[in-house]
């Protein structure tokens, strides 16, 4: 078998074969773009070829960067469109290819791989483990009203007049095709200041590759401004048969997201609102006047994390509590296995080598769940995927990678 990087001649033969993994045909091209391959760049995408040269498996990587605690921004590849033709599984084809792309990526010098995983038991066995969650909300329409911030009312909180005038709410709705530049700038602020976001790369908005508001898909779109008039939030949206459905709601600043929340809950002749991406610290529900009224459904993991070399990611992210741990880290798909001392002082890590006896030991793939903060090792531990070998270091390592915030990952590949 060949693993082969592809050429712009080879694009219609990888589209082909990685739709036939999924037994799916390519979507008819639409004027403007909007296919999510236009956005691949083939010198990143691998085909898997049999000895007389049929293409029977593919893999590709998006270039990205993703957002770590303390605000890094670090090199990513995102991993997608891997598949193997069903007259070809079980034979080694797609562990021969991730093997290889892995290997790729550390020749280019990169520390962390992502992916969203079609299915979930697929890709733990090649190091990667679930690092950030998302989850859907729905609020009746008829139970949607928020309530006053009761922090208001504390002593010495400044005086305000009522809030949730929405007459005070500087949003405008804009069809998706008029407002491209103000959503690519408004997301782009608020990935750098969110722990497990993605970039969207310009290729991306360019070639409208992906899903909505990225797509051609006709929304409307709610745009925030500031005082000055400046965008700082919007929130895609459409309705249909009495369902007002957000795909996603942008801001880096909580009275924007409130703001947004209270138009979408406020539009006339619709029965409900469903937000589809929502992160596990959304304030909504504690803002709604009925706290039963914003049911939560659709809980599931989203972006996976796969570490390439342990000392380069832990200190590239930042770090809220001081201590250290030595971890000593299986790798079993590349044959790897390290023992490290983790030491954090004043938000800085440092991560070498060392023959200490080990505080948690771990596979790689518990590395990559509980390294952007979305996952406690101590629920690793509770599971019996991860061995604390003293009382005590699972709190110990709980605080220690911890976030500011959950992270979350809005982006779709």
């Amino acid at each position: 078998m060949e693993i082969r990087s592809t050429t712009d001649e080879d694009l219609d033969v990888f589209v082909d074969t990685v739709h036939a993994a999924f037994g799916r045909f390519p979507e008819t091209p639409t004027e403007g773009g909007g296919l999510w391959w236009s956005a691949l760049e083939t010198d990143r995408c691998l085909l898997a070829l049999t000895e007389d040269g049929r293409p029977v498996g593919t893999a590709a990587a998006h270039p990205f960067e993703l957002t770590l605690p303390g605000e890094t921004l670090v090199p990513a590849s995102g991993v997608t469109a891997v598949g193997v033709l069903p007259s070809h599984r079980r034979r080694g084809v797609l562990s021969t290819m991730m093997r290889h792309q892995l290997t790729e990526f550390r020749a280019r010098g990169e520390f962390l791989s992502v992916l969203l995983a079609s299915e979930a038991p697929i890709y733990g066995r090649f190091g990667y483990g679930p690092a950030t969650y998302t989850q859907r909300l729905t609020v009746p329409r008829h139970r949607a009203a928020l309530a006053a911030p009761r922090a208001r009312t504390l002593a010495g909180a400044p005086a305000a007049g009522p809030d949730g005038d929405p007459d005070n709410d500087p949003v405008e709705v804009l069809r998706r095709a008029d407002c491209g530049e103000i959503l690519e700038d408004v997301y782009d602020r608020y990935r750098r200041a969110r722990p497990g976001a993605l970039s969207r790369p310009h290729r991306w908005w360019a070639r409208r590759a992906g899903q909505p508001p990225i797509s051609p898909a006709p929304r409307h779109v709610a745009v925030h401004r500031d005082a000055e008039g400046v965008p700082d939030g919007y929130a895609s949206y459409s309705v249909e048969s009495g369902t007002l459905t957000v795909d996603e709601t942008i801001a880096t600043d909580d009275a924007v997201i409130t703001a947004l929340a209270r138009f979408v809950l406020g539009h006339d002749l619709v029965s409900q609102v469903v937000f589809k991406h929502v992160p596990p610290d959304h304030p909504l529900r504690w803002q709604l006047a009925d706290f039963r009224a914003g049911e939560l459904g659709g809980a599931m993991d989203w972006l996976w994390v796969r570490l390439l070399d342990v000392p380069r990611a832990l200190t590239a992210r930042g770090w809220f509590t001081d201590g250290e741990l030595v971890l000593d880290v299986d790798d079993p798909f590349l044959g790897e296995h390290g023992r490290y001392l983790l030491t954090v002082q004043d938000g800085k890590a440092g991560c070498v080598p060392t023959d200490r006896e080990p505080d948690l030991s771990l596979d790689v793939r518990d590395l990559g769940s509980i390294y952007l903060g979305g996952t406690t090792p101590s629920t690793l531990v509770r599971a019996g995927h991860v061995r604390a070998h003293h009382a005590g270091v699972a709190p110990l390592a709980d605080a220690l990678f911890r976030g500011e915030r959950p992270p979350h990952c809005l982006h779709w590949f």
